[in-house]
């Protein structure tokens, strides 16, 4: 199909639905096959009897659901040693701060300006990585910086910038238990990931 052919608004609604539901499966499992999965669909929508076993299908299920238990368990125990040599390795060098809870700062820039409490709320260009240098979120790509209660974000969030003079710029080094701890967050940010940002503290706006 081309752009000619979604010309009416059902089109184009009907696109957007098929779109949505293409990237749900696509992060189901590893190994959808889009020419089941489409056959399946096509069955489901002409109402016609389905060409597998409904009892298959769910055996199907079942298997799959195990794969991915065993999968993240290995995810989360690869996650949490590569998470906590990286840690150990950067705690070694002279401009890394190491504080009780874990947390690791390196300053970059030392602003002038008040420190914010837990009740703050504070204005904020960040970019995070992963520990191999994935980016999974940046205010600076966006264009905007962030706002948010200091109280309300990860643990290592609110610790540092309880210690963060407005127009200071920090890397910090989060250990996963002050960061998503064993859920990780969404797609990009696994279970037992230690997470790095660059986070430069603009303003305390409330």
């Amino acid at each position: 199909m081309t752009m000619s052919d979604f010309k009416t608004t059902e089109a184009r609604a009907s696109y957007g639905i098929g779109m949505q539901m293409g990237q749900q499966a696509h992060g189901a499992f590893k190994g959808v096959e889009l020419t089941a999965l489409v056959a399946g669909l096509q069955d489901a929508f002409n109402g016609q009897a389905p060409q597998v076993d409904p009892n298959d299908i769910n055996a199907a299920f079942q298997e799959i659901q195990q794969q991915l238990q065993v999968q993240q368990a290995e995810d989360a125990e690869k996650f949490a040693a590569e998470g906590e040599a990286f840690l150990a390795e950067n705690a070694k060098r002279e401009e890394v701060t190491v504080l009780e809870s874990g947390l690791q700062y390196e300053v970059i820039e030392t602003g002038t300006g008040e420190t914010p409490t837990a009740a703050s709320t504070v204005k904020t260009h960040y970019a995070g990585t992963l520990i191999d240098g994935k980016e999974f979120d940046s205010s600076y790509r966006r264009g905007q910086p962030a706002e948010f209660p200091v109280g309300g974000v990860i643990k290592g969030w609110t610790e540092a910038l309880q210690l963060m003079p407005v127009g200071s710029k920090w890397k910090l080094y989060i250990p996963y238990d002050l960061a998503y701890g064993a859920q990780g967050a969404g797609g990009d940010i696994g279970p037992y990931q230690a997470l790095v940002f660059d986070i430069e503290l603009l303003d305390i706006v409330a």
